[in-house]
């Protein structure tokens, strides 16, 4: 390309950025979508989880905060708002709210990006290798929890184990035969687990 043709190029350019104006600002695009390896949509938010507060188009408003140990937050213009025990939309529609008295009709988004709370582990008790409270994340089965602290012992009882969930305040057993998923391949006892969940593996009986 000769000095005349680059000349030409540059001012076609010029023109078109021209027209089409500046970028559009990061802060006044489209929320972010959450991490898909991070919570999943029921999550309730704990003690000690990081979370990401973004207000569309108020990027002075956007930060990063923790949940403090008395499960509140404080944000720019909202301060110790109670956020333990809320979903993250159940979050951002109170803060809304707050907002609402001072930005037109506020547009929130809550974001987990560190659970770190007890609310984001699942307790595998029992009968298992290394009995512990494993981190939760998103599409995690009862395989996977099970994997990770180590497997089950010889006494283990697995086809009588139980995943116990607290659902509208009331705990309910959901029985796995964890023999047969992991010793025989049944995939239809790979149950999804949630954040809270307490899988029990008993002990043999002799």
């Amino acid at each position: 390309m000769n000095s005349r043709s680059r000349i030409a190029a540059l001012g076609i350019v010029g023109m078109l950025a021209g027209v089409l104006g500046p970028a559009i600002p990061a802060a006044w695009a489209a929320p972010p979508a959450a991490d898909a390896t991070a919570t999943s949509p029921d999550y309730v938010i704990g003690p000690g989880d990081a979370l990401q507060i973004f207000v569309w188009r108020n990027p002075e408003l956007t930060t990063s905060v923790p949940v403090r140990p008395d499960g509140k937050i404080s944000t720019p213009l909202v301060e110790d708002m109670p956020a333990v025990g809320k979903t993250p939309t159940q979050l951002a529609r109170d803060i809304e709210k707050v907002l609402a008295v001072y930005v037109k009709q506020p547009q929130v988004n809550v974001i987990v990006t560190q659970p770190a709370s007890a609310f984001s582990q699942i307790k595998v008790i029992g009968q298992v290798t290394h009995a512990s409270a494993v981190p939760y994340r998103q599409g995690m089965t009862v395989m996977d929890a099970v994997l990770a602290v180590g497997g089950l012992t010889t006494f283990a009882a697995g086809n009588r184990a139980q995943l116990v969930r607290t659902v509208n305040g009331k705990q309910i057993q959901l029985p796995v035969r964890l023999d047969a998923l992991l010793n025989h391949g049944d995939m239809s006892q790979n149950l999804p687990v949630r954040p809270g969940d307490v899988l029990v593996v008993p002990e043999s009986r002799f």
